[in-house]
């Protein structure tokens, strides 16, 4: 998860939480345990590259196993794919709790840390797993479909927890637009709403994005720009959906 480096949240004002977000920690759990015991910190590359989502695959539902050569500008490096056990479609799935290194699990986890507690006590903690599951799922949608779109390399794989707490960040933007979250700001800790800040993340995703497309993919920095957009448009139309008939108090 990619924020602006003149803005950084490390929290926000739990006031009025109503309920313990069993499912955020249980989520935060999953994500390590998967990282550390079925990736082996990321150095099990049989594991990560069989259960990633390549956007190939997704289209054809064919599995694709062996070295595949791939160019991002004027570097060329090989992806070893290894064969997905039962269909490719699980990796849309499975994708959502793995993830690259340790910052890369680090940061995606104190995201949703911040901002997935409140959602959670919002929608209730079965509506928040459906709702958290689908802007997941949209978001990897939204990165197989602009792959193919754009013209970029559809063997490359993706994996990451980003674009579902992206899809949580998009729902707290909706329930809780002038909640204080505190950020680091020029290396000052502040407050400011969360429009504020969601606003400025979604911005920097809009840019880089935007440079993705007019440069190549290589400008990325290997991020998934458009499954972050993607996952936080889903979770700004969706949440009123998932909390339709739930009473809360929205700040």
């Amino acid at each position: 998860m990619i924020f602006p480096v003149m803005i950084f949240p490390v929290g926000d004002d739990n006031t009025g939480r109503l309920s313990t977000p069993v499912i955020t920690y249980l989520l935060i759990a999953v994500n390590v345990l998967v990282f550390v015991f079925l990736q082996g910190f990321g150095e099990n590359e049989r594991f990560t590259y069989a259960f990633s989502v390549v956007p190939q695959e997704i289209r054809t539902g064919t599995d694709i196993a062996g070295p595949v050569r791939v160019e991002l500008g004027d570097e060329s490096t090989t992806i070893p794919l290894q064969p997905t056990p039962g269909s490719v479609y699980l990796t849309l799935l499975v994708s959502m709790f793995m993830h690259g290194s340790l910052m890369h699990l680090l940061g995606n986890m104190l995201f949703l840390w911040i901002f997935g507690d409140n959602v959670e006590d919002d929608l209730g903690p079965v509506r928040f797993t459906l709702f958290y599951l689908v802007t997941g799922l949209a978001a990897s949608v939204a990165h197989v479909v602009s792959t193919f779109v754009l013209g970029d390399n559809p063997f490359i794989p993706s994996l990451g927890a980003s674009g579902a707490i992206s899809g949580v960040m998009g729902g707290y933007l909706i329930l809780h637009p002038h909640r204080r979250v505190r950020v680091i700001i020029m290396r000052a800790l502040t407050t400011v709403p969360a429009y504020v800040a969601v606003g400025l993340w979604f911005v920097f995703q809009l840019i880089s994005a935007f440079g993705v497309i007019s440069q190549g993919p290589e400008a990325g920095g290997g991020v998934a720009f458009m499954a972050h957009i993607g996952g936080f448009i889903a979770g700004l139309v969706l949440v009123r959906v998932f909390a339709a008939g739930r009473r809360r108090v929205q700040v």
